[in-house]
């Protein structure tokens, strides 16, 4: 269920048409140079065909959660082997959602909840279990992953915007060269940050700091609101007992 850019770029006509539309939309925004998308690790990603995807149902469906499941279990086993700008990104049937950015924000928290609580892997000792402490960040089976959800809703921030309900999950492990301490990392933030207020024609959420400051708290990046204002609680509950046998 994991697919690499050559394989879906070889074998597209064997997708369902609406995967097919996902995976198309997505590709024309890797693509375009004219408007080039803000991320560049994503960019790169995808012209090195180092992300993989996945197609997944409504996400407010069980069937979502335990496709979302089953991806980031295969996903996890296979990611330091794809590259240095490895992320999942996952594509979900949402054409029948007609809904606002705060109510896809409360599909998005459903989703990551609902998985959360089929994961029956510890929580990593390094990584802090209150969203509210600095060191957090979303874990699934051992590893911690940076999420980051667009939706049709977006209009503002056109960075968050996408045609269908996307999730993609980046290794925490590819952040150890692109961080405040790196040289790097702190030229790459300046040029993403640039081509985030030139992409989106305003200025970036006020939410968007580095993992580890002290201020800052990774839930608040991984679904950004259309203005500037973000959720005073976050609605990741963790807990470790599976709905599921």
């Amino acid at each position: 269920m994991l697919y690499t850019k050559s394989w879906i770029d070889q074998h597209l006509e064997e997708l369902t048409p609406w995967q097919q539309s996902a995976y198309l939309h997505f590709s024309d925004l890797m693509c375009d140079e004219e408007h080039p998308y803000p991320c560049v690790p994503g960019k790169q990603g995808f012209q090195t065909d180092t992300l993989r995807f996945g197609f997944a149902e409504d996400p407010r469906k069980d069937e979502a959660t335990d496709k979302l499941v089953s991806l980031l279990k295969q996903y996890g086993g296979i990611s330091r082997d794809t590259g240095k700008y490895a992320s999942l990104v996952v594509f979900f049937q949402s054409e029948d959602i007609e809904g606002s950015v705060e109510s896809y924000q409360q599909i998005f928290w459903d989703l990551l909840n609902r998985v959360h609580r089929l994961d029956d892997t510890p929580w990593p000792d390094d990584i802090g279990k209150d969203p509210h402490d600095h060191t957090w960040e979303f874990c699934f089976d051992g590893e911690p992953y940076f999420s980051f959800c667009a939706t049709p809703a977006h209009i503002v921030r056109k960075s968050r915007h996408f045609p269908y309900f996307l999730l993609a999950f980046q290794p925490r492990w590819v952040f150890d060269e692109i961080n405040s301490s790196t040289t790097f990392g702190q030229k790459l933030k300046k040029v993403i940050r640039k081509r985030l207020v030139e992409y989106d024609e305003v200025d970036p959420h006020p939410s968007l700091k580095w993992y580890g400051q002290e201020d800052n708290y990774e839930w608040k990046q991984y679904y950004l609101s259309d203005d500037d204002s973000s959720m005073s609680k976050c609605p990741f509950s963790h807990m470790h007992k599976k709905i599921k046998s």
